[in-house]
């Protein structure tokens, strides 16, 4: 019987540093996510500062296909973001459960 204790614990353990690099690997797709939200604006942003340079009508063609894209990556970076929230919730849940269930554990949570 003495012997399952330290091996629950190692466990246990194992499970905690698993769960905390899945939780470091979704922060790092939000970080991703956020840029890829902020590309759009930064192409906008730039096409707007040179309208003075082109004739809106002319290019209308291009700025239609420049936006679409801008578009999809807003939902790309959108959906990414709301992926990875999403994650780090349930990974917060499941290292909350290992805390209630572990007490001894607990001290290396907070």
């Amino acid at each position: 019987m003495g012997m399952s204790e330290p091996n629950d614990e190692l466990l246990v353990s194992s499970a905690i540093q698993v769960l905390l690099a899945e939780k470091r690997t979704s922060l790092s797709m939000m970080r991703s996510a956020i840029a890829i939200i902020a590309l759009p604006l930064t192409i906008t942003s730039a096409l707007i500062a040179t309208s003075s340079l082109y004739q809106t009508e002319r290019v209308v063609h291009l700025l239609v296909g420049v936006m679409t894209v801008n578009v999809l990556l807003l939902v790309l970076g959108v959906a990414l973001v709301v992926r990875s929230l999403a994650r780090i919730v349930r990974y917060d849940r499941l290292l909350h459960e290992l805390k209630r269930d572990h007490p001894s554990m607990s001290r290396y949570l907070d």
